[in-house]
């Protein structure tokens, strides 16, 4: 019997990115420093949240004084807060401007070598420069295309990850090679009414990997949209399910690729063609000599990195950059980079004054439901790379609230608008949000607020997770 995963389209939202609440509702009046414990108390004691966990910790950035804490040394489920912590470490080991790069290799007798070394940027576009590199180079036939995947080793997917997020766009496998994200995308059209709704493969080479069971149907205007679409677990049978409205727009659904490697190499064939350049066998090999580099491409530095994973949390770009951080250590035997990279996250949250028994890391992203992170780790994370000559880099890769990124839809037209850059973090039950704020009458906070456990919906927290934050931006002192 076939067992089947499903990825909701249309329904849920990706796991680990955060969705658009309402503005909380605000005054304009001041809080006196010493008022804040009950105005937050207020927050988070309502019948409503009776249930869930709260950890909550809000400091000046320059002291340790406490202005306000709820459990603040216990473990919580932190989701895409972590990334937080990921991208510290990256920040401090690599550099902001560290690039990941992508090389060939010529090892004779029309052999060539092509090295991933987990580029989370990598797109179409770097493959046809890499093929037109090649053509300058006189290469119009190449026998043999060994694609080497030895940089990253391990697992291409957490096995902590559940399985509904890992048959998603946002739980895309991270290996050597990452191209596009590790996703690719179909779009569901409509048709008559009655009608099955139509295939339309973005990538007409994906489509040869699959076998379709088209179980959808579409329906009249005033019925409503929804469509599903499962996969086998081993990544031959897509069926799809569910209706959309004739004349309605088609739906674009983005899947993770089965196997990264030679969806690279699929794909890298194609842009060769572009350039007339004919490619033979290609195979998948662990390791090898690389001789002459004769083309390569790099990703943009770590700077711009940053900002893609912590700007639209990312968990693609925080996995890959976990795993970076592997060059800078010695692999023992059987260890996996990213458990290398674990061990380098430690050692640099360390040096910034985190203390090691306030978390607990599995993954890089914040997806999987065993990270434990307390709010005083995340705040002594950020007080800490706030003392670092790249801090200005750090907090700039932090969305903006109501500007940009995960906060651009929060704090609009709120005393908070502008003033705060922070992380969000959403999973089932979970809500978290830990970051800066200029406060306009009071001196710099940092700040770090998880809800877990929690069965109210996560927009309901999340607006209460908001006015906690707007009366931070009210603070005086008295």
């Amino acid at each position: 019997m076939l067992l089947f995963l499903g990825t909701q389209i249309g329904v849920t939202q990706p796991a680990a990115k955060a969705q658009t609440p309402v503005a909380p509702t605000t005054t304009t009046k001041s809080i006196c420093s010493t008022q804040l414990g009950t105005a937050i108390d207020a927050v988070i004691n309502r019948p409503l949240f009776s249930r869930g966990r709260w950890g909550i910790l809000v400091q000046p950035l320059s002291t340790g004084q406490t202005l306000y804490s709820r459990d603040a040394q216990k473990y919580f489920t932190p989701a895409s807060n972590l990334k937080l912590l990921t991208t510290a470490a990256a920040l401090q080991q690599l550099g902001a401007n560290f690039r990941i790069r992508t090389s060939i290799y010529q090892n004779g007798n029309g052999v060539l070598r092509v090295v991933g070394r987990g580029d989370p940027s990598l797109s179409d576009t770097q493959l046809q420069t890499l093929a037109q590199q090649l053509k300058q180079k006189g290469i119009t036939q190449i026998q043999r295309l060994i694609a080497d995947d030895s940089y990253i080793q391990g697992d291409i997917v957490n096995p902590t990850w559940q399985w509904e997020d890992v048959q998603s766009d946002y739980g895309a496998p991270v290996s050597s090679f990452i191209l596009n994200q590790n996703i690719f995308s179909l779009k569901l059209v409509p048709q008559a009414v009655g009608k099955s709704l139509q295939v339309l493969w973005i990538d007409a080479g994906e489509a040869k990997q699959w076998r379709i069971i088209n179980q959808s149907v579409t329906v009249a205007q005033n019925q409503p949209s929804y469509v599903n679409v499962t996969r086998e677990l081993s990544g031959t049978v897509l069926r799809i399910q569910g209706q959309l409205t004739t004349n309605s727009e088609p739906s674009l659904i983005d899947l993770p690729v089965v196997d990264p490697n030679y969806y690279f190499l699929r794909r890298f064939r194609t842009a060769l063609a572009t350039e007339k350049i004919t490619l033979g066998q290609t195979l998948v090999v662990s390791g090898g000599v690389n001789q002459a580099e004769i083309a390569f491409v790099e990703s943009p530095p770590l700077s711009e990195l940053l900002m893609e994973t912590l700007q639209n949390s990312n968990n693609l770009y925080a996995e890959a950059l976990l795993r970076a951080l592997a060059v800078k250590k010695t692999r023992v035997k059987n260890q996996t980079s990213a458990d290398v990279g674990l061990e380098v996250v430690k050692a640099s949250l360390t040096q910034l004054g985190v203390d090691p028994a306030n978390y607990v890391l599995v993954d890089g992203s914040g997806l999987s439901r065993r990270d434990l992170v307390t709010p005083e780790a995340f705040v002594q994370t950020l007080r800490g790379i706030a003392r670092t000559p790249t801090a200005y880099v750090y907090r700039a890769s932090l969305p903006v609230a109501g500007k940009s990124g995960t906060l651009k839809g929060r704090f609009q037209d709120t005393p908070a608008e502008g003033i705060v850059q922070a992380k969000t973090g959403t999973l089932t039950g979970v809500v978290s949000l830990s970051g800066y704020m200029n406060a306009p009458k009071y001196e710099p906070l940092v700040f770090s607020i998880i809800v877990n456990q929690s069965e109210q919906p996560a927009t309901v927290v999340r607006q209460a997770v908001d006015e906690i934050v707007v009366l931070l931006a009210q603070l005086r002192h008295c």
